[in-house]
């Protein structure tokens, strides 16, 4: 055996969720990353079978939100990047889920507005996405779902300053 091999530290487990710095002991921002990943995931889950992605979801949830928005405001809102928006946006419109129409009263100006079908897709979409929510919120009292509301705002908040 080579003195190489023999140096070499034992492979360590990976911990399961819930254990060693992948629990209670782990850092605060990757115990975050950690939660907003498996969130991805549940929503992913239950978007596929309305052949609707996270981010899409997203995208459509701010055009009905926030009507009038240029891409680049989408983009800020979903934090996704202008790019990502801009191939989202291109598969919306291919699909009818929204449609471009002129500002009224910047006539030249163009924008993006929900379809009927892209409405109900939305309804659709929301409605799952609402047992996905409470499902995050059901070991949660009230009052600390307020203050856990509030801690993740003034962290987001937090990097604007």
């Amino acid at each position: 055996m080579s003195k190489r091999k023999e140096l070499r530290p034992p492979r360590t487990a990976i911990p399961a969720i819930g254990e060693g710095k992948r629990g209670a002991a782990g850092h605060l921002g990757y115990l975050l990353r950690q939660a907003a990943h498996a969130q991805r995931k549940r929503m992913d889950r239950i978007l596929a079978p309305l052949d609707l992605t996270h981010p899409q979801f997203l995208v459509l949830t701010m055009i009905r939100a926030y009507p009038g928005c240029s891409n680049a405001d989408i983009a800020r809102l979903t934090m996704l990047t202008p790019q990502t928006v801009h191939a989202i946006i291109a598969v919306l419109l291919q699909r009818k889920w929204v449609a471009r129409q002129a500002h009224p009263i910047h006539g030249r100006v163009l924008t993006l507005v929900l379809s009927t079908s892209g409405e109900n897709l939305l309804d659709r979409a929301r409605d799952a996405a609402l047992t996905v929510d409470a499902r995050l919120q059901k070991a949660l009292s009230a009052e600390t779902l307020a203050a856990v509301r509030h801690w993740l705002v003034s962290v987001a908040r937090d990097d604007e300053e």
